[in-house]
């Protein structure tokens, strides 16, 4: 079961009066096996709060302990390590290989993690038998419709079998009955494993699918409550 300790952390660009605080003193906890939506208003600090726990940025100040990993005391090379393999990403704009098929695009996560390529298959069609999407697996992601290629991420991001997912505005480019279904396989998915998932988004209504909504404004959490899960 994933667990994840942040604590007190901020993110500031520039100095002095240029300075902007993206992230302000952030602090909270998740439960083993948890999902989370966050949500709030364009510059809240969403997306720069995720990219730090996911290692994409270096924190100002504070602390992100993954499974009992300080992020903030890895090395360069142990940073891209921690990305490639304990972290799976689904963006807004699902980012597949669009020359590959549905299964390709899976298998190409495996051939470059540290997990090497052992049973890549077996375990690129399971995950896409699991989310319905077995009979376009040799489809290429062109071919594919819009909740189709936001499953085949949510795929992807599970291939590796990272500790953490994270999740960016996921349903963006979805009408909201496939919005509903593409969140509810993703926490499914996650929670099935045992893992931790993240999801930001600007759907109230898909936030609350997850256990618990973490709202932020002006780089600071300001809510926590309750989510439907």
């Amino acid at each position: 079961m994933t667990t994840l300790r942040v604590r007190d952390l901020s993110k500031t660009y520039g100095s002095g009066e240029d300075a902007v605080h993206a992230v302000r003193g952030v602090s909270f906890e998740s439960a083993p096996g948890e999902f989370l939506g966050l949500v709030g208003p364009s510059g809240s600090g969403k997306t720069t709060l995720l990219a730090m726990i996911g290692g994409l940025l270096t924190p100002t100040s504070g602390s992100i302990d993954v499974n009992g990993l300080e992020i903030g005391q890895l090395s360069g090379r142990q940073q891209a390590a921690y990305r490639r393999d304990r972290i799976g990403y689904v963006f807004q704009s699902n980012n597949l290989l669009p020359y590959l098929t549905a299964r390709e695009n899976l298998m190409v996560v495996r051939a470059i993690g540290a997990k090497g390529r052992g049973a890549a298959g077996q375990r690129a069609d399971q995950l896409l038998e699991e989310l319905g999407l077995t009979k376009r697996r040799n489809a290429l992601a062109t071919e594919l419709s819009g909740g189709e290629r936001q499953r085949v991420a949510i795929a992807r991001a599970l291939m590796n079998d990272p500790d953490l997912v994270l999740v960016d505005e996921p349903t963006a480019s979805l009408d909201s009955a496939r919005g509903k279904q593409v969140v509810k396989s993703l926490i499914e998915e996650v929670k099935g494993r045992g893992k931790l998932g993240i999801m930001v988004t600007h759907d109230l209504a898909m936030a609350e699918l997850a256990d618990r909504v973490l709202e932020m404004h002006d780089g600071e959490l300001t809510r926590l409550r309750e989510g439907v899960a």
